[in-house]
């Protein structure tokens, strides 16, 4: 591993600046629990590697789960850990915590943040297609202020993001009208802990009681595509469309279109194909019980249903 310079930032603000000062002349990263970037800094090569980290896992600015006017604001150092432990995150989401719990191991989910895991931007992540499937969106920082955009938008490609040298992550939010918004998350590796998905999936809507149809669904798929996506076909299908096991196997279909699956080692693009069929399938499919468990009023945790879940 090259020797690299190590600065730490107090908080968001000062990390900024330090980006802006360093970017100029030097390559520069940034780490927070560094479960993703130590394994790369040890394999790259010399030409790859930064000339300064910028250490920002003393950020308490980006430490926080908290609900604003705009929605629920989820810090980008918070940790898969915490995420899981969040009694609000758990309410509101519990398919946050699904796909949390599929991130590794207890120590990489320990050290492990969501923003680093967003911004690694690898298209098997699997905390993004939930937030994608909630119309999550990414706050960035910069010297020249902020900017804020989908975080369906902040995926480019493979290890790719819409973030510039000089900015930061800092903030990811769930919009408040999509709060409680029924959802389920569903990953598919070779293995059932510490696997990379072969396909991971998630879908969400609101339920009109009183005619018993989607709407606003949203189907996001990882493992597919150079990024997570959405099953835009899938999605324009289910709109206001009758909730029945029919419906959700069309839209399972339909969702295979929308993705580009590949053959690598792990998996040929059939077999790829035939899991996004089923697993987006069970995901409306898991969202549904879960809007139905909010109506009665058998959440666990005690939450009743959400007003807007009741349409």
């Amino acid at each position: 591993m090259k020797a690299f310079e190590v600065v730490v930032a107090r908080n968001s603000r000062h990390a900024v600046a330090l980006l802006a000062e360093r970017v100029p002349t030097a390559k520069v990263k940034v780490i927070a629990g560094g479960t993703d970037l130590m394994a790369d800094l040890k394999f790259a090569p010399s030409s790859h590697a930064p000339d300064v980290v910028v250490d920002i896992s003393r950020a308490d600015d980006l430490r926080h789960i908290s609900m604003t006017d705009a929605g629920l604001s989820i810090g980008a150092l918070v940790t898969h850990t915490e995420i899981m432990r969040s009694p609000v995150i758990r309410d509101l989401f519990p398919a946050l915590l699904d796909a949390a719990h599929t991130i590794g191991a207890v120590q990489t989910r320990n050290l492990g943040t969501l923003g680093g895991n967003l911004v690694t931007a690898v298209p098997s992540v699997d905390s993004g297609p939930t937030l994608v499937a909630l119309d999550a969106r990414v706050t960035l920082l910069s010297p020249a202020g902020q900017r804020a955009m989908p975080l369906a938008d902040f995926f480019v490609g493979p290890r790719k993001t819409a973030l510039k040298p000089d900015e930061l992550l800092v903030d990811i939010l769930i919009p408040r009208e999509n709060l409680g918004k029924p959802a389920c998350f569903l990953k598919f590796g070779l293995r059932k802990g510490q696997a990379l998905a072969l396909v991971n999936v998630a879908a969400s809507f609101w339920v009109d009681w009183d005619r018993n149809v989607f709407v606003a669904p949203r189907i996001a798929l990882g493992a597919v595509a150079p990024k997570v996506i959405h099953a835009s076909s899938a999605q324009a299908y289910l709109e206001g469309r009758a909730i029945e096991p029919a419906a959700m196997a069309e839209a399972g279909r339909l969702a295979v279109g929308d993705a580009k699956p590949i053959n690598d080692f792990r998996a040929s693009a059939e077999y790829r194909r035939d899991l996004i069929a089923v697993l987006s399938r069970r995901a409306l499919e898991g969202a549904y019980a879960l809007a139905q468990s909010k109506r009665s009023g058998k959440v666990a945790g005690g939450l009743q249903a959400s007003r807007r879940g009741e349409r």
